[in-house]
């Protein structure tokens, strides 16, 4: 029988919260096995989901991922003013419970419950609807053919099942975004779109 070990972040959902802190952000480490890991996920999220309605919380995201030879079970969860560290630790209790009595995942893991953070990743189709209009930071694999750039920052403005567009912050202000380069785009080239198969991960930019 596996050992599954249940742990609320210790600052979960406190800086979406407004209390200080760092909650954790979804990350884009690698499975062990990735449409297996992408299966636990799915079934994970299944059961989760009726758990996070009656918590009055929402699921932003599920992760299975191996990392430093352990596996780990990531359940995200949000609403709107950010969630508190009392709602991940009822969503795991709840949660553990459920998974102890459905069983989906084999292996020995840790499960972990917690706010997605400010400067979370956008995984999903329903997470870059929800971010139309705002800024984001998208890091690719690789930089384009003939440019050392890998990363870029701007204003998500359209995404469909191939591509993700954005608008670079040079477009709209005619100057280099601080501490970005934009691959040479100025004022004239209003888009940027990216193949979704190049990019590494996306994710909401964080203004300080």
């Amino acid at each position: 029988m596996k050992q599954k070990k249940a742990k609320t972040s210790g600052n979960a959902g406190t800086s979406d919260a407004g209390t200080g802190g760092a909650a954790k952000t979804p990350r884009q480490t690698k499975p062990g096995n990735g449409g297996k890991a992408r299966a636990y996920a799915e079934a994970v999220e299944k059961i989760l989901a009726p758990i996070a309605e009656s918590s009055g919380v929402r699921v932003y995201d599920v992760e299975y991922v191996k990392e430093g030879g352990e596996f780990f079970l990531r359940a995200y969860i949000d609403r709107d003013g950010g969630v508190t560290i009392g709602d991940c630790e009822n969503v795991s209790r709840a949660l553990s419970d459920a998974l102890d009595t459905a069983d989906p995942i084999p292996d020995a893991y840790t499960l972990e419950v917690s706010s997605p953070g400010l400067g979370r990743t956008l995984t999903k189709d329903r997470h870059l609807a929800n971010s139309i209009g705002q800024k984001v930071e998208v890091k690719l694999y690789r930089p384009p053919e003939g440019s050392k750039v890998k990363e870029y920052e701007g204003t998500l403005t359209a995404f469909d099942k191939d591509t993700v567009t954005i608008e670079p912050e040079a477009a709209k202000t005619g100057t280099r975004a601080k501490g970005r380069k934009t691959a040479g785009q100025t004022a004239a080239a209003q888009q940027i779109v990216f193949n979704r198969k190049d990019i590494a991960a996306i994710r909401l930019a964080i203004d300080f």
